[in-house]
């Protein structure tokens, strides 16, 4: 089966990201957009440790690691952008500034629900971070994932099993793949990796899903 790469799933999702945005990228695979976000866009990355207007990743033996992300990963600094204060960072997430977040997930349900904070196993270090308030606080929160687990079980579920991050916060999901629609009317594919069908999309999450648009992706 034809799967996208890491790098072309973070390219797919910069290619959807518009002119002007403001966006916070959250940990993990959702790093890699900043180094896809189309050149002739002005579009504004935040970090909820402080950070507004980050570039690309630095090439190796450029890293100054007094600039870091929320993952404590080597960044950059675009001409104009600026570092402040964490508090005043949580205000610009909790109080409606950022247009989109994307977020890694555990599981995301049909309607939008979010679990990306704790499996709950015994001896997980639970660390919701900021998650909680960017998933609720950005305008759109778009999760970035594989869909399906090392164990072959769905990610994109009828109901998330795992302790809950935001309830029906999520609209966009992105995989190796497809990309689907969640919210109210439930899962849509929107695009399919060629190749794959949605009947075996629907074989493989076991849960219900309809075409929207666009069914397929190279």
């Amino acid at each position: 089966m034809n799967r996208l790469t890491r790098e072309q799933m973070a390219a797919r999702v910069a290619s959807d990201i518009p002119e002007g945005a403001y966006v916070n990228l959250g940990i993990g695979l959702p790093t890699r957009i900043a180094n896809y976000l189309p050149v002739d866009r002005d579009i504004f990355l935040q970090s909820e440790n402080g950070l507004l207007g980050m570039g690309p990743a630095p090439a190796p033996g450029d890293e100054d690691w007094e600039l870091i992300n929320a993952g404590k990963q080597a960044v950059t600094l675009l001409a104009g952008g600026s570092f402040f204060h964490h508090g005043d960072s949580f205000a610009m997430m909790r109080g409606g500034h950022l247009d989109i977040c994307v977020l890694g997930a555990f599981q995301v349900s049909v309607k939008g629900d979010l679990a990306n904070w704790h499996t709950g196993e015994p001896g997980a270090i639970p660390a919701v971070g900021g998650a909680m308030d960017l998933a609720i606080g950005a305008k759109q929160t778009f999760v970035m994932m594989d869909l399906l687990t090392k164990q072959n079980e769905s990610k994109l579920v009828e109901a998330c099993s795992y302790p809950l991050t935001g309830l029906r916060c999520v609209s966009r999901i992105y995989t190796d793949l497809a990309v689907f629609a969640v919210g109210p009317r439930g899962a849509e594919v929107i695009e399919m990796v060629e190749g794959v069908s949605i009947e075996e999309l629907r074989r493989l999450t076991g849960v219900p899903l309809t075409p929207a648009g666009k069914t397929e992706c190279a």
